[in-house]
């Protein structure tokens, strides 16, 4: 049995940031997934790709500026019918209510945890598997 190929989006105004997230997520976060890394810096990008390519994951900065992981995943879960699940990485753990407003999926907090962001991420390939 191969590994599944699945595409995470990570979304932050700060490559540092993104490098962070995609060294916690890893490139195998559990048996049976292999994750390649897509990235944007701004909003209009985010969008871009999402409309444009099967992405699997959405992983995004609540704290990037000016537009915002909570903005985001606010606006594509109202846009699309299929959006794709969302975990948005949050700064201080109260601002779960942010993310609850914006539907997504999953929440993380800074700085992240490579064996919770890891199982998370898993956890969220496999739920919302294609069929």
């Amino acid at each position: 049995m191969s590994d599944r190929l699945c595409t995470v989006l990570l979304y932050s105004d700060d490559p540092q940031v993104r490098d962070r997230m995609r060294l916690a997520v890893g490139t195998r976060p559990a048996p049976g997934l292999q994750i390649e890394f897509v990235d944007a810096s701004t909003y209009a990008e985010t969008i871009r790709l999402v409309d444009d390519y099967e992405i699997d994951l959405l992983v995004l900065d609540g704290e990037a500026s000016p537009g915002g992981g909570i903005g985001i995943a606010r606006q594509i879960k109202d846009d699309r019918d299929d959006a794709p699940p969302t975990c948005l990485v949050i700064a201080r753990a109260a601002d779960r209510w942010l993310a609850a407003f914006a539907e997504v999926d999953a929440t993380l907090v800074h700085p992240l945890d490579p064996v919770t962001t890891g199982s998370t991420v898993a956890e969220l390939l496999r739920t919302h598997a294609p069929a």
